[in-house]
């Protein structure tokens, strides 16, 4: 790698890693294995730098890579242990502050759903990806998002509030008579 290219992956990565950071929190909903997927994403970003930084969409690239890894790292075998503490000490304290409170409770939520469908509603819905960027960055058809969406959006209602669960939400695009 030329000294140029370098200089610019280290821009990428002190412009962009907090953002890759939390995209990785959001889908591992652990610090420690956060930062772990984003050192595997930026190490397979940066081998591939010279074709990645000619791209429109650096970014898109490196969270792509993200989130791929994330979901084949659950494939793995390995990917169902953990370590020998009872449950209760593997929970993070909720705090009293109500926003900490608030995203501890939607990242356990989270952890609760589907590797692929946690995916598409981090993507979706808090990194604010079209269906087309989701349904290509998880190589999946446009439908197959929107349904994903649809089921881990009424599991995460049933999750955090099982009286909302049933409840049908008001579609903003239909007119109320």
């Amino acid at each position: 790698m030329r000294a140029g290219e370098q200089a610019e992956f280290e821009e990428f990565v002190r412009a962009r890693s907090s953002e890759l950071l939390r995209a990785a929190w959001l889908l591992t909903g652990s610090r420690p294995a956060a930062e772990d997927l984003l050192q595997e994403t930026l190490v397979r970003v940066l081998t591939r730098w010279s074709r990645v930084r000619r791209a429109d969409n650096p970014v898109a690239y490196a969270r792509t890579v993200l989130v791929r890894r994330y979901v084949d790292s659950t494939r793995r075998r390995s990917a169902g242990e953990r370590p020998g503490l009872p449950d209760d000490d593997l929970r993070p304290a909720v705090s009293e502050e109500p926003d900490v409170a608030l995203r501890q409770t939607l990242v356990a939520a989270l952890r609760e759903l589907a590797p692929v469908d946690r995916a598409v509603v981090v993507q979706r819905y808090l990194l604010d990806q079209d269906v087309a960027g989701v349904a290509a960055d998880l190589g999946l058809t446009g439908q197959a998002v929107r349904s994903r969406s649809s089921r881990a959006l009424a599991r995460l209602r049933h999750l955090l509030d099982p009286d909302l669960a049933g409840a049908t939400p008001a579609r903003p695009d239909k007119e109320l008579s």
